[in-house]
């Protein structure tokens, strides 16, 4: 090779390397791979790439950067470079550190922690480990703590105390000294909030703030459940003082201001249980054989001013919390059950969507703004149900919410079945254009006078369900299109959902191909039918609840955001939560912002409107998460009085400390451990999703189904323990 031609590969060489370290370095807490470093540097020949892919090779084998995954680059980390991220600790009490942007999670050891906590803001100190093939890394400064009080038992001692935090991730308990006990004797169930960690003590300090009761009692356990996410389960004082004060009447200049849909025939569709009717839909045959449909929303904004201690209360409950036993409301009860609620025979103010429909559910004309209603019935979803089913206008007794069967007019009758017929229609579009259909089985319980379960039902849509389903979806997809589509660009609030991650796609294939189903991977419409498909054929089957949860968790998380990507699960471009501002803050936002624009205001603060959505969003997740542990709690305590029955489950789950196993009947989960089947010593199996028996090569797969019975069940931790009985027959 001629001096010349060795001179140009080397310049090429210190080209491609120069560019490589340019794209790595401005984004070093994210990787690439070559096709992407390609397109950064312009590279589009064939043998541009070949040089581009083998100087990545040497690059990684100098260690010079690091291969993070298979195919995917990254900068090397210094050993004294800093990174900002959140503590995610396991069962193990090891750590990850989720930073933002970053791939890969560095791996902390639970000994490099230093007083880390789970969910803490920290800076960690990152370096590599070869044998690993991890980024790993210590804890050097704790920048915030994501929580300062914990829900635990109390351990007194003569002279001191301890609190022993109920939070599997909290891995170390609280001292207390005795004056700081609060009047909690040994045993109780308490709030105690962190105070300081001194350098020479194993624990950090505390002082107890609440006594929440006697461990396993109902209301103890309620309110614990709400305090482990920092939730209130009462209004502060001045709170609900200052809702009393409220003018709630409705006025005539206030109506002079608003559309006037009172002689409007109108009704409300809802639970039998409900105390909150924050929509309403109302029905007008036009001349040109259209129909007018409105959608009314309690205007809680007319309430809820900015700037008030109530508004500061809603935001920062972002939304209401749906337990067992109680609704713990966003808003005070003079607003969610009274001024705010669309009760029948009575003027409300409301915010509505109005639209012109012809008979195949094409939207004609559109109306968005302020109204007065008053609403003619409330419908049971079982009644609006019976309508649907047998056209009738008389409801049988032993279904309606009355003390006594009553008459229906034809006129209500008629626009219950109009709305089921457009309902129908609509959603059939929504499954064509690739909207993904949940119908997940909800589980219920009976409750008796003292909170007692006696029995287990699950709830299921029905047609009547559904048609309050898609009036809904309709007057929030259109809310957020109209702000949306307008020019400039409007700060808005809207419900997002990603794509899903396609390796949780493929994990979800291997375990349903157990099942003998699969999701097809090829492209976006593919995959939402498939999973639609999937969705039908495992309704009713023993698998089903099992399919479903998976399902869900391969989804991405739907978020409030300004940032609109659309609303991947529904299949519409805009989406965003208008219709129940009584149980969620966004909605309130979005009545606001709505009015705003129509009154022909400017763009709002976009980062004002953001911060607000990652809190509600962070809200929203809490109040699930105390949402299903109520459930699990009362699942536990239905099962105490189950514990000399056999039961067919379903294996939920293998891990390799045992198997969990879900009972058909009534969806309760729970644990056989590894150490308590007797008959062999069983080996986890990973790849197999199973637990194999040493000697017998005797498995327990996923998807098996076995015959269990109650080891033990215990409240406080909300952990129900199975005996494996054997596989059913």
């Amino acid at each position: 090779m001629s001096k010349k031609k060795k001179r140009a590969n080397s310049q090429r060489k210190n080209e491609i390397t120069k560019g490589i370290f340019t794209v790595l370095e401005k984004e070093p807490s994210k990787s690439f791979n070559y096709k992407q470093i390609a397109a950064k540097l312009h590279i589009d020949d064939t043998q541009g790439r070949n040089d581009l892919i083998k100087r990545l090779a040497q690059l990684k084998v100098k260690e010079r950067i690091i291969e993070v995954e298979r195919g995917k680059y990254q900068k090397k980390p210094s050993l004294h470079t800093l990174l900002k991220g959140t503590v995610d600790l396991t069962s193990s009490g090891n750590a990850y550190i989720l930073v933002e942007d970053m791939d890969s999670d560095i791996f902390i050891p639970k000994h490099k922690l230093n007083r880390a906590l789970h969910g803490d803001t920290v800076e960690v100190v990152v370096k590599r480990k070869d044998s690993r093939k991890k980024v790993e890394g210590e804890i050097i400064t704790v920048l915030e703590r994501k929580k300062t009080t914990y829900v635990g038992i109390v351990d007194k001692q003569k002279t001191f105390a301890f609190v022993r935090p109920t939070d599997s991730k909290m891995y170390t308990d609280v001292f207390v000294p005795l004056e700081h006990l609060n009047k909690a004797n040994d045993g109780d169930k308490v709030l105690v909030t962190l105070g300081d960690w001194p350098d020479d003590a194993d624990s950090p300090y505390g002082k107890i703030t609440e006594i929440l009761g006697k461990p396993g009692e109902h209301n103890t356990e309620i309110h614990s459940i709400l305090a482990e996410y920092g939730l209130p389960y009462e209004f502060p004082y001045e709170v609900e003082q200052y809702a009393q004060t409220l003018d709630t009447s409705i006025k005539s200049e206030e109506i002079a201001k608003r559309r006037d849909m009172r002689s409007v025939l109108t009704f409300t569709i809802d639970p039998k249980d409900a105390k909150d009717f924050d929509d309403a839909l109302s029905f007008k045959k036009l001349e040109n054989g259209n129909y007018e449909i409105g959608v009314h929303i309690a205007d809680v904004s007319h309430y809820v001013l900015p700037d008030t201690i109530l508004e500061e209360e809603a935001y920062n409950r972002a939304t209401s919390v749906y337990l067992v036993d109680r609704v713990v409301p966003m808003l005070p009860e003079v607003l969610s059950n009274n001024a705010c609620s669309l009760r029948p025979n009575e003027e409300k103010y409301t915010f509505s969507a109005i639209f012109e429909l012809d008979k195949n559910a094409v939207i004609k004309k559109q109306w968005f703004g302020r109204t007065v209603i008053n609403s003619n019935e409330r419908f049971a979803y079982e009644e609006a149900q019976h309508i649907i089913e047998t056209s009738e206008n008389k409801i049988p007794k032993e279904i309606s919410i009355r003390e006594e069967s009553y008459e229906v007019s034809s006129e209500v009758v008629e626009a219950v079945l109009i709305f089921d017929r457009l309902a129908k229609i609509m959603r059939s579009k929504r499954m064509d254009s690739g909207a993904i259909s949940f119908d997940k089985i909800e589980v219920r319980f009976n409750l008796n006078k003292k909170n007692e379960p006696e029995g287990v039902y699950f709830k299921e849509a029905k047609d009547a369900n559904k048609l309050i389903e898609e009036f809904m979806l309709l007057a929030n997809r259109k809310v957020a299109e109209y702000i949306g589509k307008q020019n400039p660009k409007k700060t808005f609030v809207y419900r997002i959902h990603d794509e899903p991650n396609e390796e949780k796609l493929m994990a979800l294939n291997g375990v349903i191909s157990r099942f003998g189903h699969s999701v097809n991977l090829k492209d976006k419409s593919s995959i939402s039918s498939s999973l639609n498909k999937l969705l039908r054929d495992v309704k009713g089957k023993k698998e089903q609840n099992l399919v479903d949860t998976l399902t869900i968790r391969s989804m991405s998380k739907a978020v409030y955001t300004t940032d609109n990507i659309g609303h991947y699960g529904l299949a519409f471009d805009y989406y965003s939560h208008f219709t129940s501002p009584i149980r969620r803050y966004p909605d309130v936002m979005v009545h606001r912002l709505l009015q705003h624009y129509l009154d022909k205001g400017k763009s709002a603060n976009e980062s004002l409107y953001e911060e607000k959505c990652k809190h509600s969003s962070s809200m929203e997740i809490l109040a699930s998460s105390a949402e299903r542990d109520s459930i699990k709690y009362m699942q536990i305590k239905f099962m105490q009085d189950h514990s000399d029955k056999e039961f067919v489950g379903v294996i939920s789950g293998v891990t390799e400390w045992g198997i969990y196993v879900e009972i058909i009947e009534n969806k309760c989960e729970g644990m056989v451990r590894i150490r308590d089947i007797k008959d062999d010593y069983y080996n986890f199996d990973e790849k197999q999703f199973a637990i194999i028996g040493e000697r017998s090569k005797k498995m327990y797969q996923l998807g098996d189904e076995v015959l269990v019975m109650v080891k033990n069940t215990d409240l406080v931790k909300r952990h129900l323990d199975f005996s494996l009985i054997g596989k059913k027959n």
